[in-house]
Protein backbone atom coordinates (compact mmCIF):
# COMPACT_ATOMS: atom_id res chain seq x y z
CA UNK A 1 0.00 0.00 0.00
CA UNK A 2 1.52 3.32 -1.10
CA UNK A 3 1.75 6.22 1.30
CA UNK A 4 -0.85 8.22 -0.64
CA UNK A 5 -3.38 5.38 -0.66
CA UNK A 6 -2.75 4.71 3.02
CA UNK A 7 -3.28 8.38 3.85
CA UNK A 8 -6.60 8.32 1.97
CA UNK A 9 -7.99 5.02 3.27
CA UNK A 10 -7.02 5.77 6.87
CA UNK A 11 -8.13 9.40 6.82
CA UNK A 12 -10.72 10.55 9.38
CA UNK A 13 -13.36 11.06 6.69
CA UNK A 14 -13.03 7.58 5.22
CA UNK A 15 -12.92 5.94 8.64
CA UNK A 16 -15.98 7.98 9.67
CA UNK A 17 -17.93 6.43 6.78
CA UNK A 18 -16.52 3.02 7.66
CA UNK A 19 -17.59 3.62 11.25
CA UNK A 20 -21.17 4.31 10.17
CA UNK A 21 -21.31 0.89 8.51
CA UNK A 22 -19.66 -0.80 11.50
CA UNK A 23 -22.14 0.98 13.77
CA UNK A 24 -24.98 -0.63 11.85
CA UNK A 25 -23.41 -4.03 12.51
CA UNK A 26 -22.89 -3.17 16.18
CA UNK A 27 -26.63 -2.54 16.47
CA UNK A 28 -27.13 -6.14 15.36
CA UNK A 29 -24.56 -7.38 17.90
CA UNK A 30 -26.15 -5.39 20.73
CA UNK A 31 -29.59 -6.79 19.96
CA UNK A 32 -28.82 -10.36 18.96
CA UNK A 33 -25.83 -11.49 21.01
CA UNK A 34 -27.79 -11.57 24.32
CA UNK A 35 -30.53 -13.56 22.58
CA UNK A 36 -27.95 -16.01 21.25
CA UNK A 37 -26.45 -16.43 24.71
CA UNK A 38 -29.87 -16.91 26.30
CA UNK A 39 -30.72 -19.60 23.76
CA UNK A 40 -27.44 -21.38 24.48
CA UNK A 41 -28.00 -21.23 28.24
CA UNK A 42 -31.48 -22.72 27.89
CA UNK A 43 -30.23 -25.55 25.70
CA UNK A 44 -27.27 -26.30 27.99
CA UNK A 45 -29.43 -26.23 31.12
CA UNK A 46 -31.99 -28.58 29.62
CA UNK A 47 -29.25 -30.99 28.57
CA UNK A 48 -27.61 -30.99 32.02
CA UNK A 49 -30.96 -31.52 33.76
CA UNK A 50 -32.05 -34.18 31.30
CA UNK A 51 -35.15 -32.17 30.41
CA UNK A 52 -36.59 -32.18 26.92
CA UNK A 53 -37.65 -28.76 25.66
CA UNK A 54 -38.67 -27.34 22.33
CA UNK A 55 -35.48 -25.73 21.03
CA UNK A 56 -35.79 -21.93 20.89
CA UNK A 57 -35.66 -20.44 17.41
CA UNK A 58 -32.09 -20.42 16.16
CA UNK A 59 -30.55 -16.99 15.85
CA UNK A 60 -27.11 -15.81 14.76
CA UNK A 61 -25.63 -12.44 13.88
CA UNK A 62 -26.45 -13.18 10.23
CA UNK A 63 -29.73 -15.09 10.40
CA UNK A 64 -32.67 -14.74 10.35
CA UNK A 65 -32.98 -11.71 8.14
CA UNK A 66 -33.78 -8.49 10.00
CA UNK A 67 -37.50 -7.78 10.31
CA UNK A 68 -39.76 -5.20 11.88
CA UNK A 69 -40.57 -6.51 15.38
CA UNK A 70 -44.09 -5.10 15.14
CA UNK A 71 -45.30 -6.52 11.81
CA UNK A 72 -42.56 -8.88 10.62
CA UNK A 73 -41.81 -6.83 7.48
CA UNK A 74 -38.40 -7.92 6.07
CA UNK A 75 -35.92 -5.04 6.06
CA UNK A 76 -34.80 -4.38 2.47
CA UNK A 77 -31.22 -3.35 1.74
CA UNK A 78 -32.26 0.21 0.92
CA UNK A 79 -34.01 0.41 4.30
CA UNK A 80 -30.80 -0.54 6.09
CA UNK A 81 -28.40 2.19 4.94
CA UNK A 82 -26.81 3.71 8.05
CA UNK A 83 -28.57 6.89 9.25
CA UNK A 84 -29.94 7.78 5.80
CA UNK A 85 -32.59 5.05 5.76
CA UNK A 86 -33.82 6.00 9.22
CA UNK A 87 -34.12 9.63 8.13
CA UNK A 88 -35.83 8.74 4.84
CA UNK A 89 -38.35 6.53 6.63
CA UNK A 90 -38.99 9.18 9.24
CA UNK A 91 -38.02 6.76 12.01
CA UNK A 92 -40.92 4.45 11.15
CA UNK A 93 -41.39 1.03 9.54
CA UNK A 94 -42.24 1.38 5.85
CA UNK A 95 -44.98 -1.23 6.18
CA UNK A 96 -46.80 -0.70 9.49
CA UNK A 97 -45.41 2.72 10.49
CA UNK A 98 -44.30 1.39 13.88
CA UNK A 99 -41.64 3.57 15.52
CA UNK A 100 -38.01 2.65 14.93
CA UNK A 101 -35.84 3.52 17.92
CA UNK A 102 -33.55 6.53 17.33
CA UNK A 103 -30.84 4.56 19.10
CA UNK A 104 -30.01 2.82 15.82
CA UNK A 105 -28.78 5.97 14.04
CA UNK A 106 -27.27 7.26 17.31
CA UNK A 107 -25.04 4.17 17.58
CA UNK A 108 -24.09 4.50 13.90
CA UNK A 109 -23.23 8.20 14.21
CA UNK A 110 -21.37 7.65 17.49
CA UNK A 111 -19.26 4.87 15.96
CA UNK A 112 -18.51 6.99 12.91
CA UNK A 113 -17.41 9.93 15.05
CA UNK A 114 -15.26 7.73 17.29
CA UNK A 115 -13.56 6.11 14.28
CA UNK A 116 -12.80 9.57 12.88
CA UNK A 117 -11.46 10.71 16.25
CA UNK A 118 -9.30 7.59 16.43
CA UNK A 119 -7.87 8.40 12.99
CA UNK A 120 -7.01 11.93 14.13
CA UNK A 121 -5.45 10.55 17.30
CA UNK A 122 -3.21 7.90 15.74
CA UNK A 123 -2.81 9.11 12.15
CA UNK A 124 -2.76 7.13 8.91
CA UNK A 125 -1.07 3.94 10.10
CA UNK A 126 -2.27 0.31 10.20
CA UNK A 127 -2.51 0.27 14.02
CA UNK A 128 -5.31 2.85 13.72
CA UNK A 129 -7.55 0.03 12.48
CA UNK A 130 -6.59 -1.97 15.57
CA UNK A 131 -7.69 0.90 17.81
CA UNK A 132 -10.90 1.23 15.80
CA UNK A 133 -11.63 -2.43 16.56
CA UNK A 134 -10.98 -1.68 20.23
CA UNK A 135 -13.46 1.22 20.11
CA UNK A 136 -16.10 -0.76 18.24
CA UNK A 137 -15.94 -3.58 20.76
CA UNK A 138 -16.38 -1.13 23.63
CA UNK A 139 -19.41 0.46 21.96
CA UNK A 140 -21.03 -2.95 21.58
CA UNK A 141 -20.23 -3.94 25.17
CA UNK A 142 -21.64 -0.66 26.48
CA UNK A 143 -24.89 -1.18 24.58
CA UNK A 144 -25.30 -4.77 25.71
CA UNK A 145 -24.55 -3.97 29.34
CA UNK A 146 -26.96 -1.03 29.34
CA UNK A 147 -29.76 -3.23 27.98
CA UNK A 148 -29.12 -6.43 29.91
CA UNK A 149 -26.56 -5.68 32.70
CA UNK A 150 -24.46 -8.36 30.99
CA UNK A 151 -20.87 -8.15 29.77
CA UNK A 152 -20.39 -11.34 27.71
CA UNK A 153 -17.21 -13.33 28.26
CA UNK A 154 -17.04 -14.02 24.55
CA UNK A 155 -16.36 -10.30 24.04
CA UNK A 156 -14.46 -9.20 27.16
CA UNK A 157 -11.98 -12.08 27.18
CA UNK A 158 -11.02 -11.79 23.47
CA UNK A 159 -10.62 -8.05 24.02
CA UNK A 160 -8.29 -8.77 26.95
CA UNK A 161 -6.19 -11.28 25.02
CA UNK A 162 -6.10 -9.05 21.94
CA UNK A 163 -4.67 -6.24 24.08
CA UNK A 164 -1.93 -8.49 25.43
CA UNK A 165 -1.09 -9.91 21.99
CA UNK A 166 -1.05 -6.43 20.42
CA UNK A 167 1.37 -5.29 23.12
CA UNK A 168 3.55 -8.38 22.66
CA UNK A 169 3.78 -7.63 18.93
CA UNK A 170 4.77 -4.02 19.61
CA UNK A 171 1.59 -2.48 18.20
CA UNK A 172 0.37 -0.60 21.27
CA UNK A 173 2.18 -0.32 24.63
CA UNK A 174 5.08 -2.24 26.24
CA UNK A 175 4.03 -5.78 27.17
CA UNK A 176 5.00 -5.22 30.81
CA UNK A 177 2.60 -2.28 31.06
CA UNK A 178 -0.16 -4.27 29.36
CA UNK A 179 0.31 -7.30 31.61
CA UNK A 180 0.29 -5.30 34.84
CA UNK A 181 -2.56 -3.18 33.50
CA UNK A 182 -4.64 -6.32 33.06
CA UNK A 183 -3.73 -7.55 36.54
CA UNK A 184 -4.44 -4.17 38.16
CA UNK A 185 -7.73 -3.81 36.31
CA UNK A 186 -9.06 -7.16 37.42
CA UNK A 187 -7.74 -7.14 41.00
CA UNK A 188 -8.86 -3.58 41.76
CA UNK A 189 -12.54 -4.14 41.00
CA UNK A 190 -12.42 -7.66 42.42
CA UNK A 191 -11.23 -6.16 45.70
CA UNK A 192 -13.92 -3.46 45.67
CA UNK A 193 -16.55 -6.11 44.95
CA UNK A 194 -15.60 -8.28 47.93
CA UNK A 195 -15.13 -5.40 50.37
CA UNK A 196 -18.57 -4.06 49.44
CA UNK A 197 -20.15 -7.50 49.65
CA UNK A 198 -18.65 -8.22 53.08
CA UNK A 199 -19.73 -4.82 54.35
CA UNK A 200 -23.28 -4.79 52.97
CA UNK A 201 -24.12 -8.35 52.03
CA UNK A 202 -24.92 -7.15 48.52
CA UNK A 203 -23.16 -7.40 45.18
CA UNK A 204 -22.20 -3.98 43.92
CA UNK A 205 -21.10 -5.08 40.44
CA UNK A 206 -20.71 -8.15 38.27
CA UNK A 207 -17.64 -10.17 37.35
CA UNK A 208 -17.90 -8.85 33.81
CA UNK A 209 -16.80 -5.44 35.07
CA UNK A 210 -13.55 -6.98 36.40
CA UNK A 211 -12.83 -8.52 33.01
CA UNK A 212 -13.67 -5.35 31.11
CA UNK A 213 -11.34 -3.23 33.25
CA UNK A 214 -8.64 -5.90 32.87
CA UNK A 215 -9.05 -5.60 29.09
CA UNK A 216 -8.81 -1.81 29.27
CA UNK A 217 -5.65 -2.17 31.36
CA UNK A 218 -4.18 -4.52 28.76
CA UNK A 219 -4.76 -1.96 26.02
CA UNK A 220 -3.99 1.27 27.88
CA UNK A 221 -1.52 0.29 30.58
CA UNK A 222 -1.36 0.08 34.35
CA UNK A 223 -1.12 3.86 34.86
CA UNK A 224 -4.49 4.39 33.19
CA UNK A 225 -6.48 1.95 35.35
CA UNK A 226 -7.12 4.40 38.20
CA UNK A 227 -8.05 7.33 35.91
CA UNK A 228 -10.51 5.08 34.09
CA UNK A 229 -12.13 3.96 37.35
CA UNK A 230 -12.32 7.52 38.66
CA UNK A 231 -13.86 8.90 35.47
CA UNK A 232 -16.32 6.01 35.17
CA UNK A 233 -17.36 6.34 38.82
CA UNK A 234 -18.02 10.08 38.60
CA UNK A 235 -19.93 9.82 35.33
CA UNK A 236 -21.91 6.79 36.52
CA UNK A 237 -22.87 8.54 39.76
CA UNK A 238 -24.02 11.63 37.89
CA UNK A 239 -26.13 9.64 35.44
CA UNK A 240 -27.58 7.53 38.26
CA UNK A 241 -28.59 10.63 40.23
CA UNK A 242 -30.26 12.19 37.18
CA UNK A 243 -32.12 8.96 36.43
CA UNK A 244 -33.25 8.70 40.06
CA UNK A 245 -34.54 12.28 40.09
CA UNK A 246 -36.37 11.88 36.78
CA UNK A 247 -37.87 8.53 37.76
CA UNK A 248 -36.03 6.64 35.00
CA UNK A 249 -34.34 4.42 37.59
CA UNK A 250 -36.90 2.14 39.22
CA UNK A 251 -36.61 1.08 42.85
CA UNK A 252 -34.33 -1.91 43.32
CA UNK A 253 -32.63 -1.40 39.95
CA UNK A 254 -29.15 -0.06 39.37
CA UNK A 255 -27.17 1.61 36.61
CA UNK A 256 -24.69 -0.82 35.01
CA UNK A 257 -21.05 0.19 35.39
CA UNK A 258 -19.81 -1.28 32.11
CA UNK A 259 -20.94 1.55 29.80
CA UNK A 260 -19.07 4.09 31.94
CA UNK A 261 -15.93 1.96 32.05
CA UNK A 262 -16.09 1.65 28.26
CA UNK A 263 -16.66 5.38 27.82
CA UNK A 264 -13.84 6.27 30.19
CA UNK A 265 -11.53 3.87 28.36
CA UNK A 266 -12.29 5.55 25.04
CA UNK A 267 -11.72 9.02 26.51
CA UNK A 268 -8.37 7.95 27.98
CA UNK A 269 -7.35 6.40 24.65
CA UNK A 270 -8.20 9.57 22.71
CA UNK A 271 -6.61 11.91 25.26
CA UNK A 272 -3.37 9.95 25.53
CA UNK A 273 -1.34 8.96 28.57
CA UNK A 274 0.59 12.21 28.98
CA UNK A 275 -2.49 14.41 28.86
CA UNK A 276 -4.42 12.24 31.33
CA UNK A 277 -1.52 12.21 33.78
CA UNK A 278 -1.17 15.99 33.37
CA UNK A 279 -4.89 16.47 34.13
CA UNK A 280 -4.44 14.51 37.36
CA UNK A 281 -1.22 16.31 38.24
CA UNK A 282 0.77 13.06 38.04
CA UNK A 283 3.00 14.03 35.13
Amino acid sequence: MTSEVSQLLLSPWVLALFGLAIGSFLNVVIHRLPLMLERGWKMDSAEMLGVKIDPPAEITLATPRSRCPACGHPIAWHENIPVLSWLRLGGKCSACKARISPRYPVVEILTGLLFAATAWRFGAQPTTLLWCAFVGTLVALAGIDWDTTLLPDNMTLPLLWAGLVAAALGFTIPLKDALWGAVAGYVSLWTVYWVFKKATGKEGMGYGDFKLLAALGAWLGVQMVLPIVLAASVLGAMVGIVMKITGALREGRYVPFGPFLAGAGIVVMLAGHERVLDWLGWA
